[in-house]
């Protein structure tokens, strides 16, 4: 089973399985963190589409991706484009295997400041 994989890659996807188990017919909230910058996006598992998107990569993006406050920018930029794309209220999120801390808390709680319910 899988034993291509590490420890820490089964993890990861046993944890996702488990929330779309839990979650169904939801949108899933996909965290992704480098060390340099940080990126989300609504992800529909029904259709298999990104909905919406947010990260510190793209081309107008002004704060720092690998600190706190970039996070912040991140989240508040997808919290809009979410409230645009109507899945505000029928979304959880998936830290990916990542803590609830630093970086990716910083991005949830700006996302649930912006108005999208987690």
């Amino acid at each position: 089973m899988l034993k291509h994989l590490s420890t820490e890659e089964r993890r990861k996807l046993a944890n996702r399985s488990a929330l779309k188990r839990k979650n169904p017919g939801k949108i899933r909230l996909s965290v992704h963190r480098s060390d340099c910058h940080i990126e989300i996006q609504a992800i529909d598992d029904a259709k298999g589409h990104t909905l919406c998107s947010a990260s510190s990569k793209e081309k107008g993006f002004s704060g720092k991706g690998w600190n706190v406050s970039g996070a912040e920018l991140v989240g508040k930029a997808f919290a809009e484009r979410a409230v645009k794309a109507n899945i505000a209220d029928n979304c959880y999120f998936d830290r990916g295997g990542y803590r609830y801390h630093g970086r990716v808390k910083a991005l949830c709680e700006a996302i649930r400041a912006g108005g999208v319910r987690i």
